[in-house]
């Protein structure tokens, strides 16, 4: 509902889920530490959260965006100064890295959604993303024996790193069949979003394995429980949050 309508719909959406992102991700970074309630550099990140989403809902420029990450990470290192040595260097650097990955990432989203034919693209990101962990996963149970990552992830293998991508690919141009009727624009052709597909599914890989890392260094199984089944909104969007950006890019590049 969210994809197809766009607006403030989907605005409101991602909005959500990057703020439980950033949440979750500071908690497991021990950005919080032992204090139950949010550390002053958090609470700076949920403000430059919003102050950037608000800047992206109202206007198209890159410039405001920027100002307001550039704002957010000033702010936060503003917070580590005035209360030194309350927090260490390493709290202050995880809460920017926690505010870039996951907000700033994932409202590439939205920007996609926002552009012309905007609402064929944005499902592109989801299709190459866990349309590549399926087909990995299947390919690799059938046929996988070459590990992929055998320290970070041993079940993934290198047979199904490349059914996830070739897989992928296929879905991304049988989506193209199948809207094509609908579809006003010429270059949204099967090849181009099995290009933008496969592509996709590659960075995707990466994403998944960086938040495993994340939770291996961490020694953290979910990085929430907000999904039932399936942990926190980073356990689910961890391949999207890097996909995101780069089919907004591809998009742009290639139509």
């Amino acid at each position: 509902f969210a994809m197809s309508n766009g607006g403030i719909v989907l605005y409101a959406l991602t909005l959500f889920i990057s703020l439980v992102g950033f949440s979750e991700l500071v908690k497991a970074t021990n950005v919080r530490k032992e204090e139950k309630k949010p550390s002053g550099i958090e609470i700076v990140g949920y403000l430059g959260i919003v102050a950037y989403y608000i800047v992206r809902y109202l206007t198209d420029s890159d410039t405001y965006a920027l100002l307001a990450i550039i704002l957010t990470i000033m702010g936060m290192m503003l917070v580590y100064v005035l209360t030194f040595p309350k927090y260490h260097a390493q709290q202050v650097m995880s809460a920017g890295f926690s505010f870039l990955y996951c907000p700033v990432l994932l409202s590439y989203i939205y920007m996609t959604r926002n552009l012309t034919q905007g609402i064929f693209l944005v499902w592109l990101i989801f299709l190459c993303s866990w349309g590549c962990d399926t087909c990995a996963y299947c390919v690799g149970v059938l046929i996988g024996k070459h590990k992929m990552a055998p320290v970070l992830s041993p079940k993934k293998s290198i047979e199904g790193a490349v059914g996830g991508v070739v897989g992928a690919a296929l879905l991304g141009a049988i989506y193209a069949v199948a809207t094509g009727s609908y579809n006003p624009n010429p270059a949204h052709t099967p090849l181009i979003y099995a290009i933008i597909c496969g592509v996709g599914a590659l960075v995707s890989m990466v994403g998944d394995l960086a938040a495993s890392a994340i939770k291996r260094q961490e020694n953290i199984k979910d990085y929430g429980t907000l999904i039932p089944g399936h942990g926190g909104i980073l356990d689910r969007f961890d391949s999207v949050i890097f996909t995101a950006p780069v089919i907004y890019a591809l998009s742009i590049t290639l139509m």
